[in-house]
């Protein structure tokens, strides 16, 4: 440590520094008064002369620290280690991708024709109900009343009409009397038909298979009822169909354009497949047709509406549901495809983080797609042979050396995103 020209004078000066101290105590015996002052003086003289020499000795040890330090050259720290490869390129065919909502396809308020007190309630909220089954009942005491005195009323008519049928002896008096008598059978004949309506009408049954709300009246109501819906009627439920059932989503004018392109490339076929996956779905395994496209855009929106129509025949999928729809509107071309995880968010836009030749790190502004077999569809920005940041991300800032390593980008088709 320390160095060669320092050691070789300080060994020179402590070898005076001993011839010194000998020459003295030789001439010691020959001044007895001089030598005792001397001694006196000795022991503090070598204490000087000690400190002396530590000071000087640890003088030259920091020289040669020193020394030693600004000769050893500073190592570079390592380059950071990041994993890269180029874009996977993969035939895949254009889609398009929606947010929408289930609907039914029948939807009705359930309303009483008749009015009077409503005696029964035949399902529990919420239930599938088939088409024809009871649900509601009305107090019909009142309609069998009137029903047994039209009867009765049918019954005098005919009466009156057999007893003047034997005077054909008085053809004059017998035509006016026999128009008469028609005339009140059939008015009694249309009095038992109301009434029997009316009585039939106090059982308010299912028009089709499907899940009922809640009641909105309780047994004990009086139930205001109109035959025409003249006159307000009290709501008494509602019900949905559910298989099949609409799916309603909306496209906007890019989209619609894209669409409208494809659909004359497939001269005019409307039929059209789509995928969907409902909200907590990562695979589109549910089918539809799309059935619909409305004939005008909003121009509030700038969308124009589209309806699918998908089949349910397990009762799982509920009104007013979202769901995600997918939409293929184009042939298989050559994509480009990386992880989603290299795909960096930058405000409204997305950056691609790549390796150049001399190993620094540049950015890349791309245009992305959907999610296609785990990976993001890449639309513009890269090219094959763009070097992409694939592991490693947090070390990588533009404009940095990096250590790149290759990598792999795999297509997971068995995920259900292909």
């Amino acid at each position: 440590m320390f160095s060669s020209t320092g050691l070789s004078e300080t060994s020179e000066w402590c070898r005076g520094l001993r011839a010194y101290n000998v020459n003295e105590a030789m001439n010691w015996p020959a001044a007895s008064e001089q030598g005792q002052r001397t001694d006196r003086r000795l022991p503090a003289r070598l204490w000087a002369v000690g400190v002396a020499i530590a000071a000087l000795g640890f003088a030259w040890l920091a020289y040669s620290y020193r020394e030693s330090d600004a000769a050893s050259p500073t190592s570079p720290a390592p380059l950071p280690h990041v994993v890269v490869s180029k874009p996977l390129v993969r035939e895949l065919d254009s889609r398009l991708g929606f947010l929408g909502q289930f609907s039914a396809v029948d939807q009705v308020e359930l309303r009483a024709q008749v009015g009077g007190t409503l005696t029964g309630i035949h399902f529990k909220d919420g239930d599938i109900v088939h088409k024809g089954d009871l649900l509601f009942t009305i107090d019909s005491r009142p309609y069998e009343i009137r029903l047994a005195q039209a009867t009765a009323q049918l019954e005098t008519g005919s009466a009156r009409l057999e007893l003047a049928r034997p005077e054909l002896w008085r053809a004059q008096e017998l035509k006016r009397t026999d128009f008469g008598a028609m005339r009140a059978v059939d008015q009694r004949t249309a009095q038992i038909r109301d009434a029997q309506f009316d009585l039939d009408h106090c059982r308010i049954t299912a028009p089709f298979t499907g899940r009922i709300g809640t009641h909105l009246v309780s047994v004990g109501n009086l139930i205001a009822g109109s035959r025409y819906a003249t006159s307000p009627t009290t709501l008494l439920a509602t019900l949905v169909s559910l298989d099949p059932i609409y799916f309603d989503f909306d496209m906007s004018e890019s989209d619609f354009l894209m669409f409208s392109r494809d659909r004359a490339r497939q001269k005019g076929i409307l039929a059209d497949k789509v995928e969907l996956a409902l909200s907590d779905e990562t695979k589109f395994t549910r089918r539809g047709t799309l059935d619909f496209v409305d004939n005008v855009l909003d121009r509030s929106s700038g969308t124009i509406h589209a309806r699918a129509t998908v089949p349910n025949p397990e009762l799982f999928l509920t009104p007013g549901e979202f769901a995600r729809v997918r939409l293929v509107v184009g042939a298989a071309t050559p994509t480009l495809l990386v992880p989603d995880a290299a795909v960096l968010p930058d405000q409204s836009q997305h950056l691609v983080m790549t390796v150049s030749a001399d190993g620094t790190v540049a950015p890349k502004q791309v245009e992305i797609g959907d999610i296609r077999g785990g990976l993001r569809v890449i639309r513009s920005g890269l090219t094959p042979n763009d070097q992409v940041i694939i592991e490693g991300i947090p070390y990588a800032r533009p404009g940095s050396k990096v250590a790149p390593q290759d990598g792999e980008i795999r297509y997971a088709a068995a995920q259900g995103h292909d």
